[in-house]
């Protein structure tokens, strides 16, 4: 709305950049690279640079038709308002909604499936960073990003430590516990070891019934265990036989099917695994020495309950920051609160924003 009550048509536009050829963190070149994104808002206001998590698009607000993930925390009168701010959001490299990834074609004109190199969080910043040079955008007023976005975040207040006045980090720790390795290999294994799977070269993404397997393995960590319990109480389903059926499976099992329908199986393998490599501290001496070299302010949010990030280590890491503040959120979703109840959070991301100034720069732990 503007001040006069009338809602305000947000103005968007979604296309795909070419960025030229990316020197990946493994020295591979990785040639004619496009990414896919989406700018919302006036070109002339600062940017925000939005990243997003692991089956996530570019697709951050959408259309009124359809919707993007982080609508309601982009907007007009949003945290991220777009009467102040513009926003960018790239589908990341290794993805499947319009970047370069295993689902896109080479040079013969061919899916890439496993030849497609295997990339990090590093490479997905880089590529953002030659995109937004595509764009004429030389400075962001801050990097959001929640889950596989925020570890996007994290590094790219290392790799661009002057690009941006303010890094966001929701749900994100500075590395991967072997606890959230564990489960992506959960995952992993379950599309891997599926026969029609077939080498990366199966024939539909509905075929890869592992694929399912690892989502719902991922949703197990993603909710608290109230509240799966406060949402099905053991409610049974009926079935075809003796065996007890429950609304929760009938849930997971809707769930793995369902992303079938929109994600590319090898992008999910793909990103799994650089999610399992990411470690700010990697080849740095350390997270202490990498948080050092991060020149913005760092705001993170952990979120109670959040079984694959948890808020004490999200604090322990903005401790070492010398511009850091770090705010809890209480939320019966766990780990996918940073996805939903903008009303408990919003206002976290909102106040930081506004409030961004010489005189704000103190740790605030």
């Amino acid at each position: 709305m503007n001040d006069n009550g009338i809602k305000q048509k947000v103005e968007r536009v979604e296309d795909t950049l070419k960025i030229g050829p990316l020197i990946l963190e493994s020295g591979k070149v990785l040639p004619d690279v496009t990414l896919r994104y989406e700018r919302v808002g006036n070109p002339e206001l600062p940017a925000v640079l939005i990243c997003h998590a692991l089956t996530g698009s570019h697709q951050t607000v959408g259309t009124e038709e359809e919707p993007g993930w982080w609508r309601g925390f982009v907007g007009y009168d949003s945290p991220v308002d777009l009467q102040q701010y513009q926003a960018i959001t790239f589908n990341v490299v290794g993805g499947c909604s319009g970047s370069s990834g295993p689902a896109s074609t080479d040079g013969e004109n061919k899916p890439y499936r496993l030849s497609f190199p295997f990339i990090t969080v590093r490479d997905m910043v880089h590529a953002q960073y030659k995109a937004l040079e595509k764009l004429g955008v030389s400075h962001v007023r801050a990097v959001v990003g929640g889950s596989l976005g925020g570890m996007q975040a994290l590094e790219w207040g290392i790799l661009y430590p002057d690009f941006m006045d303010q890094l966001f980090i929701l749900a994100a720790t500075p590395a991967l516990s072997d606890y959230g390795i564990a489960f992506n290999r959960i995952g992993i294994h379950a599309i891997e070891q599926d026969p029609r799977w077939n080498g990366g070269n199966y024939e539909e993404a509905s075929d890869v019934k592992g694929f399912e397997v690892a989502r719902m393995v991922g949703l197990v960590t993603y909710r608290s265990p109230s509240l799966f319990t406060n949402r099905f109480s053991r409610e049974e389903k009926p079935a075809e036989d003796d065996r007890p059926y429950y609304q929760v499976e009938s849930y997971l099992r809707y769930q793995g099917e369902k992303i079938t329908r929109r994600f590319d199986p090898n992008s999910y393998l793909y990103l799994l695994y650089a999610m399992n490599g990411h470690d700010i501290g990697r080849g740095r001496g350390g997270i202490q020495k990498a948080a050092n070299l991060i020149q913005a302010e760092v705001v993170g949010v952990g979120f109670t309950g959040d079984l694959l990030y948890p808020p004490d280590e999200i604090h322990s890491f903005i401790q070492f920051t010398s511009k850091g503040f770090f705010h809890e959120v209480e939320t019966a979703f766990g780990h996918d609160g940073f996805l939903v109840e903008y009303e408990k959070w919003g206002p976290i991301i909102r106040g930081h924003l506004a409030e961004r100034s010489p005189g704000h720069l103190s740790n605030e732990l």
